[in-house]
């Protein structure tokens, strides 16, 4: 869109509305570049992110193990190797003493069956490994491993890539943003 501009002179030039000026150029590629770069750092911290989370995962799975072998070995002795017969021998018995046993046994072996398929899912592949992390965690252990993460850039392929293309997404919805509020501004301006 172009406009008639009168000059002091007398003369007339002719003007563009829709041709942004040089510096508006220069600094939105600059907020572009930043944006990117910002993406790209992010995103190749996501691989050590999803590493730490499965040490983590793997390292509360082997306690919650080591936990429940005991009461394993008497379940192995008096009930065929049957924990949930012994869980339940425990419940029955009419002492309270021994049913918050039995309650307490319970809760360490369900955390072991969510911990034990939570690794075999998350050894599965990559993709489950990041689809866990960031859909399905085991939350207090996300939680864990967020509070302790320390910053670090593992630069392999799967960094680059999901670097590379976190920056990418960001950028391109930021400047699909700042166009679409440009292209608002534009038409609220007509």
């Amino acid at each position: 869109m172009t406009r008639l501009i009168k000059e002091p002179s007398g003369k007339s030039r002719r003007s563009s509305l829709e041709k942004p000026s040089t510096k508006m150029t220069v600094i939105v590629d600059y907020l572009r570049l930043i944006l990117f770069l910002g993406g790209t750092l992010i995103g190749v911290q996501i691989p050590g992110f999803v590493d730490q989370y499965g040490r983590s995962l793997e390292s509360h799975f082997r306690e919650s193990k080591q936990n429940l072998d005991e009461f394993q070995r008497d379940a192995d002795r008096y009930f065929g190797g049957d924990l949930e017969k012994l869980i339940a021998h425990y419940k029955s018995d009419g002492d309270r003493v021994f049913y918050a046993g039995g309650e307490s046994i319970d809760s360490i072996y369900r955390r072991n069956l969510i911990l034990k398929n939570a690794v075999a899912d998350f050894r599965e592949s990559y993709f489950s490994a990041l689809s866990q992390v960031f859909f399905n965690p085991i939350s207090d252990i996300r939680t864990e491993v967020w509070e302790n993460y320390s910053y670090s850039v593992k630069l392999d392929f799967s960094a680059i890539l999901i670097g590379l293309t976190v920056g990418l997404v960001v950028a391109s919805l930021a400047e699909g943003l700042l166009r679409g509020f440009m292209g608002l501004a534009r038409f609220s301006l007509k």
